[in-house]
């Protein structure tokens, strides 16, 4: 899931339409090489951080999503948010047309609200693509949409297992707490997801809202 509290559901399901920022970019300039890419994630130059971003956007694997996770801090506010989204880009491609296809109907289903479909597309995705923790984390998503809170966690676990760094579930853990009212747990994981991605404003707000009810509680020192 990815959840910068339920807007950000909307940005990690439609995975295609996260692609739009980079095609009017100021800065969508081809990079002609990974090579290039890569020493242009370090460039002291804007721009060359962008082309870098954005050569890894799209033609970069679910592996290479890690190489961006330093640019989620960038001092670059415009930089930040397209890293982030390059990053849920590379996590949707398993490496397989096929199955990526299948993950791309299964979110047009969740986002039409047909969850059950969406489901079943998803548990055929897992079927053929076990290892692809991306469409374990659709899954969740649909589940947490059908208040199906068990097999939701469930399959965040199966996220987390094939990527400790996935922001989304970890944001998603926490919504599935907040749910069960259980606000410890949600925080922790909150703050374990905004560690990873400091650009989940909506994360963060939930962070404060967890930190006064408890704080109102006695639960929390001031």
């Amino acid at each position: 899931m990815n959840v910068s509290v339920l807007r950000p559901i909307l940005c990690a399901l439609v995975t295609t339409a996260c692609s739009v920022f980079f095609y009017g970019s100021p800065h969508a300039q081809e990079v002609a090489s990974r090579e290039q890419a890569l020493a242009g994630l370090t460039s002291d130059s804007v721009g060359q951080r962008h082309r870098a971003i954005q050569w890894f956007a799209l033609s970069g694997t679910s592996a290479d999503a890690d190489l961006l996770m330093e640019s989620l801090a960038d001092e670059d506010e415009q930089l930040r948010a397209d890293a982030e989204g390059a990053v849920w880009m590379m996590w949707s491609r398993s490496g397989d047309t096929e199955v990526d296809s299948l993950l791309q109907g299964g979110i047009r289903d969740m986002n039409q609200g047909r969850m059950a479909q969406a489901v079943e597309i998803f548990t055929r995705v897992i079927e053929r693509k076990p290892d692809f923790a991306e469409g374990w984390n659709k899954r969740a998503t649909a589940y947490y949409l059908m208040n199906d809170l068990d097999q939701s966690l469930k399959d965040c676990d199966e996220v987390i297992k094939r990527n400790p760094r996935h922001f989304g579930a970890l944001s998603g853990y926490g919504l599935i707490y907040i749910k069960r009212g259980e606000l410890e747990r949600a925080l922790e994981y909150f703050e374990r997801a905004l560690a990873i991605d400091p650009n989940l404003h909506g994360v963060e707000e939930s962070i404060e809202m967890i930190r006064y009810k408890m704080r109102k509680e006695g639960k929390e020192e001031t």
